[in-house]
């Protein structure tokens, strides 16, 4: 039986359970000559020695080698090895195992705190942790951990962002709660989730069906565009859905777009993403329409926004990130050129469609005011 220290997100019961599939007795402990730092760029936590500091956190005794192993799965994708270290609390001190990073996190970084986490994106952490572990024995720790973000995005926008409350003056009033819905055994749960359920409504005149629900995400669709010079930014990219299709042209003129991170708003996620697809900084975003792609058989939902930059010829070019397998061109086009590729059939990703009809609504306005 081993002893391990937790001061980071498992030191959150509900998260330590799902990773051990059991809540274990724990004790409040103390490590000193070392502090809880805040990782840029991330919500987890990391390490660090500071002399004359103190890091709390949980001590769980009695874990057996199944139990190492399900941790092992979980921290394996994000480079820890394990230290054992000199623990104290009220009750006296004890040898526990702590997962260290590679690398030594920043003694002058700002301190983490787990009331914060939990505040912000605990609820999507856990989601995530069970969809991690529900790959273990599939999937290696290293695969399932890149997984991990997207994980907590679908989770973050299904809890955070959605459904968002919108008129019901020519809908039906009636809500979910008259729909009888139950998800089924069976999931696939690989980088997507195809979750299957069984659904009746009306009292039972219609149904029961047995469907599949692609489980995805929030998402923000930019439209950047420079009202002096009248024209607009899109991306290409090659896309799998058309070469599922058997498409004999799958590179598809876009706009930018990107998953919402879990902590993230769908401003940042725009922001962000503009960023990372076009190279270029925003001026403005102004809200464009938002709702479902596809909601007969998706969760996906779309955050529109346009987004006013200045766009000159040199702004077309390569974007993306290598890490995240994007290989993206950018293309500055006058919106007479982008309507007349709407129009041939050229532009045929609706998500562009759309928000290029949007700026035709808004684009006299916008070019008065620059």
């Amino acid at each position: 039986m081993t002893t391990f220290f937790f001061y980071g997100t498992l030191r959150h019961l509900p998260l330590l359970e799902v990773v051990l599939g059991r809540r274990p007795e724990t004790r409040e402990a103390v490590l000193k000559g070392h502090a809880v730092k805040v990782v840029p760029g991330e919500t987890y936590p990391t390490i660090t020695a500071v002399p004359g500091a103190e890091a709390p956190g949980l001590l769980v005794s009695g874990l057996a080698a199944e139990d190492i192993a399900r941790l092992d799965y979980y921290e394996g994708g994000h480079g820890y090895e394990t230290r054992q270290v000199a623990v104290g609390g009220p009750w006296g001190t004890a040898a526990a195992q702590v997962y260290f990073p590679d690398a030594a996190g920043a003694p002058d970084a700002a301190p983490w705190s787990l009331a914060g986490w939990v505040a912000g994106v605990g609820a999507a952490a856990v989601q995530a942790a069970r969809e991690v572990m529900a790959r273990r024995g599939r999937y290696t720790a290293e695969a399932a951990g890149h997984m991990r973000p997207f994980f907590a995005a679908r989770a973050w926008g299904q809890q955070r962002f959605g459904p968002d409350p919108i008129p019901q003056t020519l809908r039906s009033p009636r809500s979910l709660a008259e729909v009888d819905w139950q998800p089924m055994p069976g999931a696939y749960e690989g980088f997507f989730r195809l979750q299957p359920f069984r659904l009746s409504f009306d009292g039972g005149r219609t149904g029961p069906l047995e469907r599949e629900c692609f489980i995805a995400w929030d998402v923000a669709l930019v439209l950047p565009y420079d009202p002096v010079t009248d024209s607009v930014l899109i991306v290409e990219q090659l896309r799998y859905g058309p070469i599922h299709r058997g498409d004999p042209s799958p590179w598809v003129l876009e706009p930018v777009a990107g998953v919402i991170d879990a902590g993230e708003t769908p401003e940042e996620a725009a922001l962000r993403e503009t960023r990372e697809e076009a190279r270029i900084d925003v001026r403005r975003l102004i809200p464009a329409p938002k709702g479902y792609a596809s909601p007969g058989y998706s969760t996906e939902y779309y955050h529109g926004f346009l987004a006013l930059a200045e766009l000159g010829a040199e702004r077309t070019g390569t974007g993306g990130l290598a890490e995240e397998n994007e290989d993206i061109r950018t293309h500055v086009l006058t919106f007479d050129r982008a309507m007349a590729l709407v129009r041939s059939g050229e532009i045929n990703a609706l998500p562009l469609v759309m928000l290029l009809t949007w700026l035709a609504v808004e684009r006299e306005g916008l070019r008065r005011g620059s």
